[in-house]
């Protein structure tokens, strides 16, 4: 898609702080896992926008264009992806003959990270993606180091660690454990419903259809 272009109040999410993401969208994003339940969680402490005189802002409504951008970056930093990235998933869920909306968020959910994370091998995506990179994980049997690879229904994800693991948490259905938690198997293809009540999916649809 060529160099990639940064709109008018966009950031480097890769550099900024987990904390000051969630000060600016307004909300918890709990992309450090667990510990965003802490009551020395930033967001908890300071409710407002980063800045030393956030606290004395008034509320504004803002134009459409940075609704659109928020919402956004809201979902970039949830998933933990690039600008470009993002561009490119919007551009393929386009193509389709279903739902744009629905079709993004598949391909969000698809990722091998956030697979990862929704098994409870992680704390987080940030801590899944570092998982994946160093080799923990078997697709199918071969080890991927990718955490942008799409996984897809009757996929079979192996931890190939001793890393302990979350068996409380909160499995999503289209995910399968093994006895032993050691393993997963993709049965059904993702639940939008509930992933789209977090995120106004038309907010980001916009941005990109300018």
């Amino acid at each position: 898609m060529g160099a990639e272009l940064r709109s008018p109040g966009e950031y480097n999410m890769q550099k900024l702080d987990k904390c000051r993401i969630c000060r600016r969208v307004g909300e918890k994003l709990f992309l450090k896992g667990e510990k965003c339940n802490l009551p020395s969680c930033p967001v908890t402490k300071r409710p407002y926008a980063p800045g030393q005189v956030g606290n004395k802002r008034r509320p504004r409504k803002g134009s459409d264009y940075s609704r659109q951008l928020l919402e956004k970056q809201k979902a970039r930093a949830i998933y933990g992806v690039t600008e470009k990235q993002m561009a490119n998933y919007f551009a393929l869920a386009r193509k389709t003959r279903h739902s744009t909306g629905s079709e993004l968020i598949k391909l969000l959910e698809n990722r091998l990270d956030n697979v990862v994370y929704k098994a409870g091998w992680a704390t987080s995506r940030r801590e899944a993606r570092q998982i994946v990179a160093h080799g923990n994980i078997a697709v199918n049997g071969r080890i991927s180091k990718s955490p942008s690879l799409q996984t897809k229904i009757i996929d079979t994800l192996t931890l190939k660690t001793n890393k302990k693991i979350d068996t409380k948490k909160d499995v999503p259905e289209f995910i399968k454990y093994s006895k032993d938690f050691k393993e997963v198997e993709i049965v059904a293809e993702v639940d939008t419903e509930n992933i789209l009540s977090n995120l106004d999916i038309q907010l980001i649809i916009e941005f990109y259809s300018r």
